[in-house]
């Protein structure tokens, strides 16, 4: 084969990865997509049951609708919320079995590393018109290699998810106690009533994850009275947990913050925070829970944890590849600064496409929520205006690749749910969101020595004026306090 004759490899059959089969294939292209899974959206799966907070409109792929809609399928209501289920079954699935597209598709196909054909990565000579080799294992053991003119990598992050414990390394404990975690948002109401219902249930984490998997425990509480919520968060800003609420330009999402927020105000939901997790230990009261407060450290005694802290790309399988990563994020280094979740919420992100993607790598690109590295802010909607600019990149329309666009739904605050406090503005007065004993029936929660205290989440509280980082970095939103003859 020719450089010119070998494929587009596309790694991961997630929503992002099939736009970017969609639109190679409208460009007349020949996409090859690995998925690891036996199905595509396979990830999705371990969360099919969650209902997301964006509306059909904001979850498919104009050019995956274009080839659909060819063949007589119908877009569902673009106001209606579909559920993980529903993506997989409504809209992957019916794309994948189009006859243009299945022939693009491997299932049970891991890519496990990528490399220049006989160049590693510290050679220079003919290295950017060496093609791509791609070593894929597949699942009835089979391994090949496989060559291609450039790597679409959307592998996402979700098998990576990030430790319990704080500091971005595990809890002591933490792996011997793997059969009691979960990390994600499982299907408490279904497929793990058993293992949630009339037990103590920690969950750790403040975003939208974490909020989501409180919600399914609260209304399986209504069912198995004796279940009893803990909710442990490593910042102290209750403003920023509960996001935008009415100002949310997504409902279902700020509904979200008003939903947990009731739950907490009639104590079904007792929160312990700030509270950094530091060990986990067997006893004969359960899992004894150690973690760091302002008071020194304190234990909560569980039967089971639900891990919603993030995750992180796994990086191992580009090893050969020449990446410029933000120190920080692990994002694309040009991407970083656009998506930092001390700044940006997901409707602050500025259009981004091929230029911040680039990689020293020629013709190699992370896309999706890879593409974000640690930071939690990604919308799909993003992940579809950034294939279809490296896509037109791929092809050599450099216009089209250019003319990014991207319109994104404001969350109503400044900044993400990352839990640190940290936000570009507040609200401009004043105010602490305090957690008192009337919120928290502290004398449920057992410790080892000293008792837990109620302790007050401050809201970031400033003035934002137009000279102020979130008016002077071209997003303007009035959601950020600032003036609105400044930011509108």
């Amino acid at each position: 084969m020719t450089e010119q004759t070998l494929p587009i490899a596309i790694i991961g059959a997630g929503p992002v990865g099939l736009a970017a089969a969609a639109h190679l294939i409208e460009r007349g292209e020949n996409p090859i997509v690995f998925e690891a899974g036996e199905s595509v959206g396979a990830n999705i799966r371990n969360w099919q049951h969650v209902r997301l907070f964006s509306p059909w409109e904001f979850t498919v792929d104009q050019a995956a609708v274009r080839l659909l809609e060819a063949q007589g399928w119908q877009m569902p209501p673009l106001k209606d919320l579909p559920t993980g289920r529903d993506l997989i079954e409504r809209y992957m699935l019916p794309f994948a079995e189009i006859e243009s597209v299945r022939g693009h598709i491997q299932l049970s196909a891991k890519v496990v590393a990528i490399s220049r054909e006989n160049i590693d990565k510290m050679k220079d000579t003919g290295r950017e018109t060496a093609p791509f080799v791609l070593h894929v294992v597949y699942g009835d053991g089979r391994e090949d290699f496989i060559q291609a003119r450039a790597v679409i990598d959307a592998s996402g992050t979700w098998d990576t998810p990030n430790p319990l414990g704080s500091g971005g390394l595990p809890a002591i404990g933490e792996k011997r106690q793997a059969d009691h975690i979960f990390y994600g948002i499982p299907d408490v109401l279904d497929t793990y009533r058993e293992r949630y219902a009339n037990k103590r249930v920690l969950v750790v984490g403040s975003g939208h994850s974490a909020i989501n998997a409180l919600l399914e425990l609260a209304r399986l509480k209504e069912d198995a009275p004796d279940t009893r919520i803990y909710w442990a968060m490593r910042g102290k800003n209750l403003k920023q947990v509960y996001g935008g609420e009415a100002d949310d330009a997504l409902p279902a999402r700020g509904q979200l913050g008003t939903r947990i927020k009731g739950y907490v105000d009639a104590q079904d939901i007792q929160i312990v925070s700030p509270f950094r997790v530091r060990e986990l230990r067997t006893t004969d009261q359960g899992i004894a829970v150690i973690g760091e407060t302002p008071n020194g450290q304190e234990t909560v005694y569980v039967d089971e944890i639900i891990t919603a802290t993030g995750s992180r790309p796994d990086l191992a399988m580009l090893r050969e590849m020449r990446l410029d990563l933000d120190p920080s994020l692990e994002s694309t280094r040009a991407l970083g600064p656009m998506i930092d979740p001390n700044i940006h919420s997901c409707g602050t992100v500025r259009p981004h496409g091929e230029a911040e993607l680039r990689q020293p790598e020629k013709d190699f690109y992370i896309v999706g929520m890879k593409s974000y590295g640690r930071a939690p802010t990604f919308l799909l909607a993003t992940g579809y205006e950034q294939v279809r600019s490296v896509v037109a990149a791929l092809v050599g329309d450099w216009e089209a690749a250019r003319d990014v666009q991207l319109n994104l739904p404001e969350t109503g605050v400044c900044s993400s749910d990352s839990g640190d406090g940290g936000s570009c503005c507040g609200t401009g007065v004043n105010q602490a969101v305090p957690l008192g004993a009337s919120l928290i029936n502290l004398t449920n929660i057992p410790v080892l020595s000293n008792v837990l205290q109620p302790i007050a989440l401050q809201v970031a509280a400033r003035d934002c004026g137009c000279e102020d980082s979130c008016c002077s970095d071209g997003v303007k939103s009035t959601t950020c306090g600032c003036d609105t003859a400044c930011c509108n």
